[in-house]
């Protein structure tokens, strides 16, 4: 698939910043539709549809051939794309099932997702950004990709670049789609259908009306499904079956030394073992989406026309992980009626490794009703009640009513617009952490080997299923704007042209825990059942923007964006760009602008709450290289998920940001096209959260975040916190970091070949290749480079590429594109990640009149994601954020037009 250049013809065009309807012409043509129309990237509607801003325009109705079927598949395959997060990550990371698109690796935050010109609400969990799920693919026309800084035109979080999602307009007649893919490997199948129709000629009739839905859903693959957990022990976690269990620093398990007695277990540090969980975790997690769209447009005069449009989506993604932990068990000596407990370690069946004291009380200054001298703390994993699963549901809303027009020469639009995110999560297979506690200390429940007819009984009655959190987050928008041509000040025989707008917004958001249901899991979740998340603000703006034709063939453009919001404050943006036209082969542009993003409604107002660190790490005073010092146990200070401290900060400032482009457009000859663009983005007071394996990493520079409990410990269980006798945690609360700095250079170009007897031939090329990517962790920091190096979240790719060549004659077409991801220095600094290359294949074929039949073959050559020692997600052996784990896809396309 070349997603950025699939439509070869149109090339010369989308990288001068075309619009949709130039796609069809040749880049430096003069005979453009006389209509004036607007593109993502300027407010002033144009007849000549060339601007100074690099735009790449992806048709759906290519990509569907080519197998794509998400939105995620569509932001995945885009060169100027570092996306970090997708669907799969909902596996053990509480994302809600989101996937959000970050162009040039700013940040999702700082890529504004537009549907057909106007915002979605944002997830409602965090309020960052727009879940790409939520898009309804089946409905669109076109994506159109703003490769440059827009905050002087659309807002805030316009930093990085603009993805404007495009449907359908005016559409007559009914469609409807099946297909299915199916890897050759097993787990993953996925299938999908959609039905539309529309009725009525907006000239003839004076109205046009459609509907579209579509469904879609993916089987899981599972952890036994890839053989990628066998490269590696991974996912490694202290908390095991059999129990590990300790006294001060002394600490065994009774399948060890070598740990080989029991499933799923190697040895760890002194006589403990380590449980490896990737093969209960999902590599690709099971979902099912539904999308509604109704749009309608009426022309209530020949110079007015009204819109309105309908969105309903629902998503529901369910993941699988290991059974749940326990990482704070006491097992007593004795039960409480004095007898022995047989299931303490050296009494009855449970063998012994350890010399235990008796007497032992250490439990941090604390007392535990019901703790006994001569305890054990025991870590445990509950694999009698099997494997946990979340259950995500997302629902979207959105409706729009919009007015455009022309008034005294003036082209204005103006709407009113609702939108609504609602995520609801649900846990099975957990278990009442107070039951299970209080069973072990009472030696009912047997960590350390099979259980019998009470253990059962009590560990079926904690079993739990239910709801854990639940979040909303609204939107409703105003917005108006004009724009005219204003004459032709210096004689060049083009017009100077005006726009001016303004927009006001409310937006609204509540994230929350099920105190209830979060109370008994806290354990096992790490989530603090006080967890509420909320905030409102409104948000007021104008934007004015101007081009002036110089010479002939010179354009300048400048506009500026006025901002104000009700929690934090204003902020003017500007921006200045030109094209310059020498010769009628070549084309100059060039842009500068200042940029801004406020803190979201999350970043301010979220609670502070205790949870589980995303990175297994060992506590680098406490283990340091892996091994204990002298009366601290490995059990809990070595191979961790230590909590941290979240939340919000209401004294954040604002992003602030520098954004420049300078490219060339060529057309040496015709049919050929070649682009080049670089870019530079500077962003300062990055509001953010430090990563846990940053601060692990180096506890001299950020000792400050350190909060250790009276015994110098740093927890491991969420129920430990918030108390402060056993609560020791990491502080990595929101804050404005240090400075970014990153550049590079787009790259295209595409040739048409057009023969007589054997069809037509597109050849395109489509690259980003990063210069410099580099940060600050706070305010005189070094600078950290992180193209080519997993640093912080993840690695910045230097080269992403794709190349595509098409085929079509009469009623058959055909295709193949290949993609390539450069390879990067590991999270491990001792592996590095090789590039991942991959090729996809397709032919079509219009058996009948109105009747379009696609197979195609995705991963042609079956390329296994390169190893990967990265612990940011749970699943293990390769980085499921940047390649696919599902091996050689076939698939299988049937369209019927009617």
């Amino acid at each position: 698939m070349m997603m950025e250049t699939v439509i070869s013809r149109s090339l010369r065009v989308m990288f001068a910043g075309s619009a949709a309807l130039m796609l069809a012409q040749p880049a430096f043509a003069q005979d453009a539709p006389i209509q004036r129309v607007e593109i993502t990237g300027s407010a002033i509607k144009r007849i000549d549809a060339e601007t100074a801003v690099p735009v790449t325009v992806v048709r759906m109705a290519d990509l569907k051939k080519e197998g794509i079927t998400t939105i995620e598949q569509v932001l995945s395959n885009l060169s100027v794309s570092q996306a970090s997060q997708g669907t799969s990550q909902v596996v053990g990371l509480g994302t809600g099932g989101a996937s959000f698109a970050d162009l040039r690796g700013v940040g999702a935050n700082k890529t504004l997702i537009l549907l057909n010109g106007r915002r979605l609400a944002n997830n409602a969990f965090d309020s960052s950004a727009p879940d790409l799920n939520m898009i309804p693919f089946a409905a669109l026309e076109r994506v159109e990709v703003l490769r440059d800084g827009a905050s002087s035109l659309y807002g805030s979080d316009a930093v990085g670049g603009v993805i404007n999602f495009i449907t359908k307009k005016d559409w007559q007649g009914g469609t409807v789609t099946i297909g299915g893919d199916t890897p050759q490997h097993r787990g993953g199948f996925s299938k999908n259908a959609n039905i539309g129709y529309g009725w009525g000629d907006l000239d003839t009739n004076g109205f046009n009306i459609f509907a579209m839905v579509d469904h879609q859903s993916q089987n899981r693959i599972g952890g036994l499904d890839r053989d990628f957990n066998t490269r590696y022990a991974g996912g490694l976690s202290p908390s095991t079956s059999p129990a590990n269990y300790f006294q001060g620093g002394n600490s065994a398990n009774p399948a060890g030394p070598d740990c080989t007695s029991s499933p799923n277990l190697i040895p760890g540090a002194t006589g403990s073992c380590q449980m490896t969980t990737s093969s209960f975790v999902d590599y690709v997690p099971k979902s099912e989406r539904t999308t509604g769209l109704v749009k309608g447009t009426f022309k209530i005069s020949n110079d007015h026309e009204l819109g309105v449009e309908l969105l309903s989506t629902r998503s529901k993604v369910e993941s699988a992980i290991a059974p749940v932990p326990y990482g704070g068990l006491y097992v007593n000596r004795l039960r409480p009626d004095g007898s022995l407990n047989p299931y303490y370690p050296g009494n009855a069946g449970v063998p012994n490794a350890l010399a235990l004291d008796p007497t032992y009380m250490d439990l941090g200054g604390s007392i535990t009703p019901g703790v006994q001298p001569g305890f054990v703390h025991a870590r445990w994993r509950d694999l009698p009640n099997g494997s946990r699963a979340d259950e995500n549901i997302n629902k979207q809303r959105r409706l729009v009513v919009s007015l455009k027009g022309t008034v005294v020469g003036w082209d204005y639009e103006t709407a009113l617009s609702y939108n609504e995110n609602k995520v609801q999560e649900f846990l099975h297979g957990y278990s009442d952490g107070g039951i299970i506690s209080k069973g072990v200390l009472n030696g009912v429940i047997n960590v350390f080997g099979a259980q019998d007819a009470a253990g059962t009984a009590l560990l079926n009655s904690a079993a739990l299923d239910g709801n854990i959190m639940n979040a909303k987050g609204t939107n409703k928008t105003a917005d108006i704007k004009l724009s005219r041509e204003v004459g032709d000040w210096l004689n060049t025989g083009h017009q100077a042209g005006l726009a001016v707008g303004a927009q006001y917004e409310h937006q609204e958001f509540r994230s929350a825990a099920n105190p209830d249901f979060a109370e008994k899991v806290i354990a096992s979740t790490g989530i603090d059942p006080n967890t509420l998340n909320e905030g409102k603000r409104n948000v007021s703006a104008f934007f004015s923007e101007l081009n002036v034709p110089l010479l002939k063939n010179l354009d300048v453009t400048g506009a500026f964006r006025y901002d104000r919001y009700s929690d934090f404050g204003h902020t003017t943006n500007p921006k200045f760009s030109f094209t310059y036209r020498p010769t009628d082969t070549v084309l100059l542009r060039g842009s500068y602008s200042k940029g801004f993003r406020a803190p979201s409604l999350y970043e301010i107002n979220a609670a502070n709450t205790y949870t589980n660190a995303g990175d297994t790490m060992d506590d680098p005073i406490n283990c340091p290289g892996g091994t204990p010092i002298p009366g601290k146990s490995a059990a809990a200070n070595c191979g961790q998920q230590f909590q941290v401290l979240n939340g919000g900060n209401t004294s954040l400032s604002p992003e602030r940001s520098k954004n420049g482009t300078v490219g060339i457009v060529l057309e040496p000859a015709k049919d050929l096209s070649i682009t080049a663009d670089y870019w530079s983005i500077r962003l300062t007071q990055q509001i953010s959260n430090l990563g846990s394996f940053d601060v692990l990493s180096d506890p001299v520079t950020f000792a400050p975040y350190y909060h250790r409990n009276p015994s110098g410990d740093l927890a491991v269980d969420g129920s430990q916190c918030p108390n402060p006798i056993t609560c020791g945690y990491l502080d990595l609360r929101t804050q404005n970091l240090g400075d970014m700095n990153t550049n590079g250079v787009d790259l295209s170009a595409s040739y048409k070949l057009r023969t007589k007897g054997y069809g037509q031939f597109n050849f395109a090329y489509n690259g980003t290749w990063v210069h410099k990517y580099e940060y600050q962790n706070f305010v005189g920091d070094e600078m950290h480079q992180n193209v080519g190096v997993y640093s912080g979240t993840g690695p910045i790719f230097r080269w992403q590429n794709t190349l595509n060549m098409n085929w079509s004659q009469n009623k058959l077409s055909a295709g193949v594109t290949g993609h390539f991801k450069s390879g990067y220095l590991d999270q491990d600094p001792e592996n590095h990640v090789a590039s991942y290359t991959t090729w996809d294949t397709y032919a079509s074929w219009e058996a009948l009149k109105g009747l379009n039949l696609t197979f195609g073959v995705r991963n042609l050559f079956d390329r296994e994601p390169p190893l990967s020692y990265q612990t940011t997600t749970f699943q293990a052996g390769y980085d499921p954020r940047y390649t696919d784990p599902a091996g050689r896809t076939m698939y299988l396309r049937a369209t019927y037009n009617f």
